[in-house]
């Protein structure tokens, strides 16, 4: 089964960089934009990764020019302006294209994981969030508008997980019949359920 890990992408500086570096971590993978009503996200997305940083969280950006060429710069002046107005930490790619004939691969997955509203799989503005769990798998689309802080409330994967093993580890699942997993899972705050994935 093909997971993110699959995919080399090209890092600000145009050399390869394997989404392998991001096995047994949870990543939310994002495309940015410098001049867009929605770039203060950039705060928000900041302070998540040091939130959870420590505890295997992961933020990659993708700038793209697709959306009312909001994103006009080149990779070195997108990441001096990452810098310089919110401090940016987490790693920033290069430009690409999410939608069309020359969509990078990878956005090409992301969509054919997680659609977006209606069932529709183009990326609909900048800052279309896709949450990936510690296997590579795409667990949920957030739209544009959803604020880092949001993603936080609503998402027990960067809230709990962060803080469960990593896979690899023998756990065991109390179930209706009781089994073994190796894997990664998560425990549902209110219930205390665990539910592996």
């Amino acid at each position: 089964m093909k997971t993110i890990y699959d995919f080399t992408v090209k890092d600000a500086d145009l050399n390869d960089f394997s989404l392998e570096e991001y096995k047994n971590k949870i990543l939310l993978v994002v495309n940015v934009a410098s001049y867009c009503g929605l770039t203060f996200q950039y705060k928000g997305l900041e302070k998540l990764y040091k939130k959870y940083k420590a505890q295997g969280f992961e933020i990659a950006g993708f700038p793209c020019n697709q959306f009312a060429l909001q994103e006009p710069g080149t990779n070195e002046q997108i990441k001096n302006f990452c810098d310089t107005n919110y401090g940016i930490t987490f790693k920033i790619f290069n430009k690409i294209k999410v939608n069309g004939g020359h969509e990078d691969p990878l956005y090409k997955f992301l969509k054919k994981q997680q659609a977006g509203i209606g069932g529709t799989p183009q990326i609909k503005w900048n800052f279309t969030k896709f949450l990936v769990n510690r296997n590579g798998t795409v667990l949920k689309r957030f739209g544009p508008q959803v604020p880092p802080e949001e993603i936080e409330e609503e998402s027990d994967t960067v809230k709990y997980n962060t803080n469960m093993p990593c896979p690899g580890q023998l756990e065991f699942v109390d179930g209706p019949s009781g089994y073994m997993y190796t894997g990664s899972y998560k425990v549902v705050p209110r219930t205390g359920d665990i539910f592996v994935f």
